[in-house]
């Protein structure tokens, strides 16, 4: 059943949201027809021309980073470093940071990093075309520890490959190569069991043992600064910049990564256009903002061993205790292929995401397993509103559209997910197992639901929907019939 209010509701929140983001932004607000109110909304669904003001008025809040004119690079700092790559690109960071900043040039050729790059503010680190920088695979070589975050819990870690701490202006870009090195043979088995019991199965060198720990810290609220492993077995991820602001990752193309790929925390700006993410290995998400506010996500392509695209805020009492939802997201134009889901909300999301706006992208691989996706559950709880997918071609999928309660421990928790204006339009799926797997909780059903103009043109099984209200259905078509929910 439509709610009747639904439109009204949904210019109100708007209005209390995005507009005081402009307003506290410092922005001039011109404001837009969706802010006034002055067009109509269809039964059905907004307009283009509303749903585009949406999008780009998040757009319009993110800043690029500038940069002074000033150029190095970083062979003509080789010499003084004893050919050691690493220590000749600090010392050209730190050149041009003592004089207000500047590009880093990484020429053509095959780098090796004995360790982390740690951006500064105002520098942009430019890996030119047909060069690599290969990072190393020793775990030594990533300490000492830094302030992290790792499946959403923050901690003293193993330092990500490129990492950048409470910066301004920062930038990766250029047509080069990262490769993290990371295969089977090194930093892949600390996941544990994964896909084959041949590797990953050492009762010490598992991230099952420390992530426990680490857990049981966050429950306990220990301080960060005591969050400390002697044997720390959780893989870094690659990028990860933590509370910056004003950042740019554009044009480059980042292979098996340790962990996750690209992962800004708690950062306000932040544009990733043109990447090219491919690594299979476990936990091989793509990109995912953490706590981030305004951030661009464009004409970027996917083929991961995990997620393509995950949004999050948090694990459990961390998420909690941060409390700093993902707000203010715009994905468009992106590629997914292999990766167990396109777009994706959580796991770790306590802290709340708002404001999502994924539109134009294609997805298609026997290996994608799930199109849109939501998972939570009631020990990750999360207040997920105004979420909206449009103009998504999906050619083979497992399940095109899953919202699930039940992912990880399930229905165990005191926090149940609260979910409010989700909205899914003009979608077309080629092929899928299933079209919806939709599981909600008996005493807190999935709520705010909305599809609109969708056409699945094959689907083998029936869509499972179970404890599901405020479902809003309109022009669904799954196998060439209109679509008719059948409650489990």
């Amino acid at each position: 059943m439509v709610q009747p209010n639904s439109s009204n509701a949904r210019r109100h929140f708007l209005k209390s949201g995005l507009a005081t983001a402009v307003a506290s932004s410092g922005m001039a607000l011109g404001v837009p027809t969706f802010l006034s109110g002055c067009t109509s909304v269809t039964e059905a669904g907004r307009t283009q021309r509303q749903w585009d003001a949406e999008a780009n008025l998040i757009k319009a809040m993110i800043k690029r980073p500038a940069f002074p004119e000033l150029e190095v690079s970083v062979a003509d700092f080789l010499k003084e470093h004893n050919s050691d790559f690493k220590q000749a690109l600090h010392a050209a960071i730190e050149h041009l940071t003592s004089q207000g900043g500047g590009k880093v040039v990484v020429p053509k050729g095959d780098w090796v990093s004995n360790g982390p790059i740690h951006l500064k503010s105002n520098i942009n680190l430019h890996v030119e075309q047909g060069a690599i920088i290969r990072f190393s695979t020793r775990p030594d070589d990533y300490k000492p520890y830094v302030y992290t975050r790792w499946e959403g819990m923050e901690l003293m870690g193993y330092s990500p490959l490129i990492y950048a701490f409470e910066q301004t202006n920062i930038a990766i870009t250029g047509k080069g190569t990262l490769d993290g090195s990371a295969t089977k043979d090194n930093w892949w088995p600390w996941k544990g069991k994964w896909k084959t019991s041949a590797w990953g199965d050492d009762p010490v060198e598992n991230q099952k043992y420390t992530r426990d720990t680490l857990q049981e810290m966050v429950e306990k609220a220990i301080p960060v600064s005591d969050r400390v492993f002697e044997n720390n077995y959780l893989r870094p991820p690659f990028i990860q910049p933590y509370r910056c602001e004003n950042v740019l990752i554009e044009g480059v193309t980042i292979l098996r990564s340790p962990f996750w790929l690209v992962n800004p925390v708690l950062c306000k700006s932040v544009t990733i256009n043109d990447v090219y993410c491919k690594s299979f290995g476990p936990n091989s998400d793509g990109c995912d903002p953490e706590s981030c506010t305004n951030v661009l996500i464009s004409n970027c392509t996917f083929d991961t061993g995990d997620d393509c695209i995950a949004i999050k805020s948090g694990r459990n009492a961390d998420g909690r205790r941060v409390n700093v939802p993902c707000s203010n997201i715009v994905i468009e134009h992106c590629e997914m292929k292999a990766g167990h889901g396109g777009v994706v909300i959580g796991s770790e999301i306590s802290g709340g995401v708002e404001n999502l706006y994924a539109q134009y992208c294609n997805m298609s691989s026997p290996d994608l397993d799930r199109g849109i996706r939501i998972k939570t559950n009631s020990i990750r709880g999360g207040h997920l509103k105004n979420l909206n997918y449009r103009n998504i071609n999906i050619g083979t999928v497992k399940d095109a559209v899953v919202v699930n309660f039940f992912y990880e421990e399930g229905d165990a928790g005191n926090f149940p997910p609260l979910l409010e204006d989700i909205t899914v339009e003009n979608l077309h799926v080629e092929s899928a197992d299933r079209a919806f797997m939709l599981r909600g909780y008996d005493h807190t059903p999935i709520s705010g639901l909305t599809l609109n103009n969708i056409v699945i043109k094959r689907a083998l099984q029936d869509a499972v929907i179970e404890n599901v209200a405020q479902l809003s259905l309109n022009n669904v078509v799954v196998n060439d019939k209109p679509f008719e929910r059948k409650e489990k």
